[in-house]
């Protein structure tokens, strides 16, 4: 499987998803967010981190770099895109994602390791995970999703929402709730089901000594379903 990681100026875990695909032994490389066309790949990574320094607010000025009209195209097209933290802050800033990510209603950065519970396990993403738990880092300060009236009530229905944060045993509360999104919603996925925005870091979770390897899971998962859609 082949992917490419975009880097803008304030990445700060483009490293992190190049060395996760790189280290459970696919093609990956750098795509400069001021290129126009990307690479023949499968997979975009939109990484965390904070892009132009999250001036503005996140997302909204790197909406405008020239390789975003690439990545909509490649989306258009049925190209995977994973939009992680602040890469999912520009995804519904170039409109590929509903919503916008504001800042969490604690008014705190959350830097823990948080569980997440799949709530859609039929998606290219999930399907190999089925209905199970993860537990991940968060690192954010805007992770609250604001979404239109009425908009939550449709991804719901729709089965758009792919992961929601819990405790340990799967218990979905707002005590489990880090940034105060409605329905403790931590990922979701457009109606094509080829791009996913997700808070948590996946990428930082592929090696033990990292303190967990469900990042592995959810990145394997995700290569053996695309290797058995071939």
């Amino acid at each position: 499987m082949r992917y490419a990681v975009v880097v803008f100026p304030g990445s700060n875990c483009d490293a992190d998803a190049w060395h996760a695909i790189d280290y459970l032994g696919h093609s990956v490389r750098y795509v400069w967010h001021g290129d126009r066309e990307l690479p023949e790949v499968d997979c975009v990574i939109v990484p965390g981190g904070f892009s132009y320094g999250d001036y503005l607010r996140p997302g909204s000025i790197a909406r405008f770099s020239p390789l975003m009209e690439s990545v909509v195209v490649h989306a258009e097209a049925g190209g995977l895109v994973l939009g992680i933290c602040n890469g999912f802050q520009i995804l519904t800033e170039i409109g590929l994602l509903p919503g916008a990510l504001l800042q969490n209603d604690n008014l705190q950065f959350r830097c823990q390791w948080q569980w997440l519970k799949v709530e859609n396990s039929s998606t290219i993403y999930t399907r190999r995970l089925g209905r199970d738990r993860l537990c991940l880092p968060i690192a954010h300060g805007d992770g609250r999703l604001e979404l239109p009236a009425g908009a939550l009530a449709e991804l719901e229905s729709e089965g758009r929402v792919v992961f929601r944060y819990c405790d340990s045993d799967g218990n979905v509360s707002p005590d489990s709730n880090p940034n105060g999104t409605p329905g403790n919603v931590a990922g979701i996925i457009n109606r094509k089901g080829n791009v996913l925005g997700m808070m948590p870091h996946p990428e930082r979770a592929v090696e033990a000594v990292l303190g967990g390897t469900d990042g592995a899971r959810f990145f394997t998962a995700l290569h053996r379903e695309w290797e058995a859609l071939q």
